[in-house]
């Protein structure tokens, strides 16, 4: 019961992940216009006064509600998602963007390219992931300064690719929905084609 189900907005667009109460929420209130994906859970309550039998509540991976959508993506050209290191950190393929091996998230940092002290700002487009080696090494210089160099550019992401960067554990129905939502030039089909997930 832990798998989050993707919810979009009533013409497709991803909006967030939510958890099966919430699902089941939305259902009841019939704020469901449509679902995709495979079923997920089967709930069952109690039973109908009129027709005596046990009420049950069919939950898909993917669920399509109606009303507003509170997509910022959608609502503001400027938007840009929160930067935090779990998402950094999934962006970047847990890949250590100067010597390009993997690690894991507790043996990775967030690193400013142009550092702050040299004036460079904490965002997306100047930050990527660094193992503690890279990131001691590199202290506050410039990668040229430093003498390393970026394997890839850090990028900011679409709302629809911050969704993906969010969650824990994406089927493969949900994956290939969220693929078809993300920019045809997305340096995130190549990270994830690499990984055998496109």
């Amino acid at each position: 019961m832990n798998q989050e189900i993707l919810r979009t907005d009533v013409s497709g667009m991803p909006l967030e992940w939510i958890d099966y109460r919430d699902a089941v929420r939305l259902y009841h209130t019939e704020q469901v216009a449509y679902t995709c994906g495979t079923q997920l859970y089967t709930l069952y309550g109690g039973t109908n006064a009129k027709s005596g039998l046990q009420t049950a509540v069919e939950v898909n991976s993917i669920i399509a509600t109606i009303g507003h959508t509170h997509n910022p993506g959608n609502l503001r050209q400027d938007y840009t998602p929160p930067l935090n290191n779990q998402t950094l950190f999934k962006r970047d393929a847990h890949l250590c963007l100067y010597c390009g091996q993997r690690f894991p998230s507790n043996q990775l940092s967030r690193d400013h390219v142009r550092p702050l002290s040299q004036g460079g700002r904490d965002k997306w487009t100047n930050v990527v992931t660094a193992c503690r080696r890279c990131n001691n090494l590199k202290a506050s210089k410039t990668p040229e300064q430093a003498g390393l160099q970026l394997i890839a550019v850090p990028f900011t992401p679409t709302y629809a690719e911050y969704i993906y960067l969010k969650s824990r554990r994406v089927l493969a129905d949900q994956m290939e929905y969220l693929l078809a939502h993300f920019p045809r030039s997305s340096p995130l089909h190549a990270r994830l084609k690499a990984h055998g997930i496109q």
